[in-house]
């Protein structure tokens, strides 16, 4: 299926490794071009090269999206770069997911008002260009209660599935699409659950025997639902949070 996102200007927040980079080097491969920020210049580098061999057009730079000064310069100068901003993609996560104040000041300063804050920049751009799609990273973390004490990290995934949510009713007038990811597992190089798996073992076993499937996810398996859910084939679809888990979450509820 042609997703018709050859042409598109796609901005992505967090794009320098696993699911985000996926995201990047789906877009790429669809023919978008495609504008990221990370805070690891080595890793920018390596995606931004990766991105332009695909033949698109790529803008990166350095950028911790809870300063939201840099933040907005990375959206601008995106802008400048791209021409427009079709789409619009947070991904971008501190990962926060012990039980103190730092993990619930990280949770809510990257993952919750970095994504409202450049949804807040690109959607007059989207408006005036007469739409566009936002796609928010969430977790199935954000959906059903666990006993893990990742407090801070699951209610900011919620607020963020909220967050779609109301931004979808809220701008279908103008013609821009809003929709959530809710990612299970995702094992990848230098991941969170490659170090999980090389520091306790059991845990990981348990949590992929908990996953129907039998295994865990790819970041290139979130990256095509992603690259879904922005294009016009999913022209009538908002407010939607997609759930990509490998029956995970059904299988534990």
């Amino acid at each position: 299926m042609d997703l018709g996102l050859n042409g598109k200007n796609v901005v992505i927040t967090g794009g320098s490794k696993g699911i985000g980079r996926a995201i990047a080097l789906t877009f790429a491969a669809e023919g978008a071009n495609v504008a990221t920020c990370a805070r690891n210049q080595r890793a920018l580098q390596d995606v931004e090269k990766t991105i332009q061999n695909k033949g698109v057009r790529a803008f990166t730079q350095v950028c911790d999206v809870s300063d939201f000064s840099a933040l907005e310069d990375f959206l601008e100068a995106s802008k400048r770069y791209l021409g427009s901003v079709d789409i619009l993609i947070n991904n971008a996560s501190a990962l926060a997911i012990s039980d103190d104040s730092t993990a619930w000041e990280a949770s809510i300063d990257v993952d919750l008002l970095g994504t409202v804050k450049a949804a807040e920049k690109a959607i007059p751009w989207m408006a005036e260009a007469g739409g566009g799609s936002i796609v928010i990273i969430s977790s199935t973390s954000g959906l059903e209660a666990t006993l893990y004490r990742d407090f801070a990290y699951a209610a900011i995934k919620a607020a963020l599935i909220s967050y779609a949510n109301k931004l979808a009713v809220n701008l279908a007038p103008q013609r821009i699409r809003v929709n959530s990811i809710a990612p299970g597992s995702i094992e990848f190089e230098d991941g969170l659950w490659t170090k999980v798996k090389e520091q306790n073992n059991n845990s990981y076993k348990s949590v992929l025997e908990s996953i129907p499937w039998g295994r865990m996810g790819s970041p290139e398996e979130v990256a095509n639902a992603v690259a879904f859910l922005s294009s016009d084939r999913a022209s009538w679809i908002t407010g939607a949070c997609l759930v990509v888990d490998g029956g995970q979450h059904k299988g534990n509820m």
